[in-house]
């Protein structure tokens, strides 16, 4: 009995490390500030409304397979690798703009495999996976609804949409840029045949979506409550297609609960918000993306969100911060699982890719925060 409890203890922790790390600082942080009607405050329900109905949603659009029906079409113009390393990277580097890196991976990483044998290319996966991988990460950072810290950040924050958007917009520029100079630089050799074409699930699903989505984004303009979208969510999928919910992230919406249990416990504990206050000060970009290398940026925003009012410093710095290493964002294991998965042997040989990209893409925007802030 035991050891099935500690075998299933372990198993869990392995598969969900962030919410297990999560919880475990929530129940530690429970022996210093007893629980109390005040942990109900310290949660930002809005934030959890609209990045569950944002989830549901997108999950209804990735089942209608619309992301994979236009890459097809664009790929079928792309007679050369280079055209199809162009198509393959920058569409989850703009769809993250709206669906999230993370649904942007799980949408066109089994995709590019795919793709990939049809073409007789599969020597480009790790190259190619890697800047997809990149790619949504730096494409997310334009939009509220581009990830979850900036959701989460945009939210609490007050911000208006054009202003997020105006403040990463630099940063979105230089990493296109950067996108297209690795790609440029690698040799351009014909493709053996095209991809076959695919065609969209159902169109009845997908106008559902499409007009959840929509409303999603009321959301997110502050238009409607957060809260009542995410009812009438639920009551839509309830009818139209239960397992869109079954779908839903919930581990992603329990490591937020946790970390907000924590961080509003932390900041009733005098001596810890003495400390964030002092590191934090003049300093909130720099601790921010190396926060994030060691929790990855979604909790390092709910954390450092409690001890700074610097809103756009922070939004920066965890954007940022999703570059370097693997756990810097957690969307970044989505692909390494996938490539595990699919490729074993090519572990060792896409982690060290990866890492290379990824320390370099930081520096360069780092570089160039630098000369923007300057």
């Amino acid at each position: 009995m035991l050891y099935t409890v500690r075998k299933n203890c372990i198993g869990f922790f392995q598969k969900e490390t962030v919410l297990s790390i999560a919880i475990l600082l929530a129940l530690v942080s429970c022996l210093a500030v007893p629980p109390s009607l005040d942990y109900v405050s310290y949660i930002d329900w809005n934030t959890l409304a609209l990045l569950f109905s944002l989830m549901a949603v997108m999950q209804g659009v990735q089942k209608a397979g619309l992301f994979v029906y236009l890459g097809d079409r664009l790929l079928k113009r792309a007679a050369t690798t280079r055209r199809m390393l162009f198509v393959l990277v920058f569409l989850p580097f703009v769809c993250s703009m709206v669906i999230t890196n993370d649904v942007a991976l799980i949408t066109f990483i089994p995709f590019t495999f795919t793709v990939l044998r049809l073409a007789g290319q599969e020597r480009l996966l790790v190259p190619l996976v890697g800047m997809q991988t990149v790619a949504a990460n730096l494409g997310s950072m334009l939009t509220p609804m581009g990830n979850p810290q900036n959701l989460y950040l945009y939210s609490k924050s007050g911000m208006g949409f054009g202003d997020l958007c105006a403040l990463m917009l630099p940063y979105i520029l230089i990493s296109a840029c950067c996108l297209a100079v690795l790609i440029l630089a690698r040799k351009s050799v014909p493709t053996e045949k095209p991809p076959a074409l695919t065609d969209l699930g159902s169109h009845k699903l997908l106008l559902g979506c499409g007009a959840g989505f929509l409303i999603c984004l009321f959301g997110i303009f502050k238009v409607i409550p957060p809260l009542a979208i995410a009812a009438a969510v639920v009551l839509v999928l309830l009818v139209a297609d239960r397992s869109l919910l079954a779908g839903v992230d919930y581990s992603l919406l329990g490591t937020f609960v946790a970390f907000f249990i924590f961080i509003g416990n932390l900041g009733c504990i005098e001596v810890f918000q003495t400390f964030f206050l002092s590191i934090l000060s003049g300093h909130v970009e720099v601790v921010a993306v190396l926060a994030s290398q060691v929790i990855s940026n979604v909790p390092a925003a709910l954390l450092l969100s409690g001890f700074t009012c610097q809103w756009p410093d922070l939004i920066v710095g965890c954007n940022l911060g999703g570059l370097g290493t693997l756990i810097a964002s957690m969307a970044s294991l989505i692909s390494y699982k996938l490539v595990v998965k699919e490729y074993p042997a090519q572990r060792k040989r896409y982690f060290v890719w990866f890492s290379l990209c990824n320390v370099g893409l930081l520096a360069i925007l780092l570089g160039a925060n630098l000369l923007l802030i300057g």
